[in-house]
């Protein structure tokens, strides 16, 4: 069992940044594939971004060229560095994985076996 565990939530203005973490201690990011997804309110939770374990990346479109995911596997830690929020950006966000791929640039839709708790991203 892969325990995931988000951090870096907050709230914040309009136009600003903001920086998610994942961490999964005792595991192996280079190994494995991680999502980020997030839950507006009233809303289904949508993928937003994922990185494979050889580091190739996919973002869907309302955050692509704003938000970029990255990972550090000598910490086991994965990032979303979110820049230029807008409101519509406001939700639970949650990291996932780990049997997941990212092919063709295509956000996975399958092999998110292991979810965290999530963290509120507030933006107004």
């Amino acid at each position: 069992h892969v325990q995931l565990v988000e951090s870096g939530g907050g709230s914040v203005q309009a136009g600003g940044s903001l920086r998610l973490s994942c961490a999964a201690p005792g595991y192996r990011y280079d190994t494995y594939c991680m999502g980020w997804f997030r839950q507006a309110p009233g809303k289904a939770r949508e993928g937003i971004a994922a990185i494979d374990s050889d580091g190739s990346t996919a973002y869907a479109d309302s955050v692509k060229g704003r938000f970029t995911v990255s990972k550090d596997n000598a910490k086991n830690t994965l990032y979303l560095q979110m820049n230029s929020l807008k409101a519509e950006d406001t939700g639970l966000y949650y990291c996932a994985g780990v049997s997941c791929t990212v092919v063709g640039g295509s956000l996975p839709e399958k092999g998110f076996d292991y979810w965290g708790q999530g963290t509120q991203v507030t933006v107004s």
